[in-house]
């Protein structure tokens, strides 16, 4: 888990953690502005082959990465979460949620 070092990120960083067994974020100074595609392969090529990374950042930078990465346009709501599998010949957007629809799949209104 890496986030950005500004408040917002962190405090939901350490969110996503507590229902992660106590997995704690590291801070990861360029996703507080200007991170992008480039950068992500890179942190990607660092956990391996089956490696996980989740991300915790801002926009439109995520936006921007998502497309470097997969070619898909979206629009990251504040709250919201995506999912890309990135493998050496690209990347796939498999999932997109608003905060709204995290809302209810977690059992809220």
């Amino acid at each position: 888990m890496l986030t950005s070092p500004r408040v917002r990120a962190r405090d939901t960083a350490r969110l996503a953690c507590e229902a992660l067994n106590g997995l704690e974020p590291t801070t990861y100074r360029p996703l507080s502005a200007g991170f992008d595609g480039r950068q992500a392969r890179e942190l990607i090529a660092e956990q391996g082959s089956n490696g996980h990374l989740m991300i915790v950042g801002h926009e439109p930078d995520f936006s921007q990465t998502i497309y470097d990465l997969t070619g898909a346009r979206v629009d990251i709501k504040k709250g919201g979460l995506a999912l890309v599998r990135v493998s050496a010949g690209g990347g796939q957007l498999l999932l997109l949620l608003r905060p709204g629809e995290i809302e209810l799949i977690a059992g809220g209104v």
